[in-house]
């Protein structure tokens, strides 16, 4: 008799965590190098990382990307890592070697941002061997050259209108991996799902708002 049941173990030290919200499930997922990734993490704090359940980690920062940071994060995470190679500041031949340099160190694949040039793309692709996310933030970017210069996953992110942006991308482009941001709330993840996307990304409390709550939480104990 096939069991319904899925056994759940925690550690008493690492019950605390940050677990993404189970509405993400819903979504099919994205298959990466023979992993099934539903959900990611959104996030570069290695303490978050972690301690957290998501499937893999998207590490992009405001930032010129830098190898140590890569090297940091992916050692840290046991989950695959998409390291941010740049694509806007930092282009052309920076970007290969930052894209490089991340496959080496073991990521899972690379993601650039949106107003990355096409040759960029191309050059990048021709130099490694994992799979290169593009981010896109409108429904006017021309997705069809994005996928011929050598982009493989589709990061969607263009705040409230992600879901239009994604369903508009998938009748299209129907078998494109899409990984989209799902917003605040479980409505919201679930219109992005319905509209098309194959994975979601998840954005996290930061530790300043975590230690808030267990600060409350220790002056209440401590006033008892």
């Amino acid at each position: 008799m096939k069991s319904e049941f899925v056994p759940e173990l925690e550690g008493a030290l690492r019950k605390h965590m940050i677990k993404i919200p189970t509405v993400i499930n819903e979504v099919c997922g994205v298959r990466v190098m023979g992993k099934l990734i539903k959900s990611l993490l959104f996030s570069t704090d290695i303490s978050i990382i972690r301690n957290c359940n998501a499937d893999a980690i998207m590490a992009v920062y405001p930032f010129t990307p830098q190898p140590i940071i890569a090297n940091s994060i992916i050692t840290c995470a046991d989950v695959p890592v998409f390291i941010g190679v740049g694509g806007g500041t930092t282009r052309g031949k920076r970007v290969t070697n930052l894209a490089e340099n991340a496959e080496y160190l073991g990521a899972a694949g690379v993601v650039v941002n949106a107003p990355t040039p096409d040759e960029t793309l191309t050059f990048v692709s021709d130099k490694i061997n994992i799979p290169i996310t593009i981010t896109v933030v409108s429904e006017k970017t021309d997705i069809e050259k994005r996928l011929e210069s050598g982009a493989s996953i589709l990061n969607v992110s263009a705040a409230a209108r992600t879901p239009f942006v994604v369903s508009e991308i998938r009748k299209r482009f129907p078998k494109v991996p899409i990984i989209a941001t799902g917003g605040s709330t479980d409505d919201d993840i679930l219109r992005t799902i319905d509209a098309g996307a194959n994975a979601i990304t998840y954005t996290p409390p930061t530790t300043a708002e975590l230690f808030k709550k267990l600060m409350t939480f220790y002056r209440e104990e401590s006033n008892q």
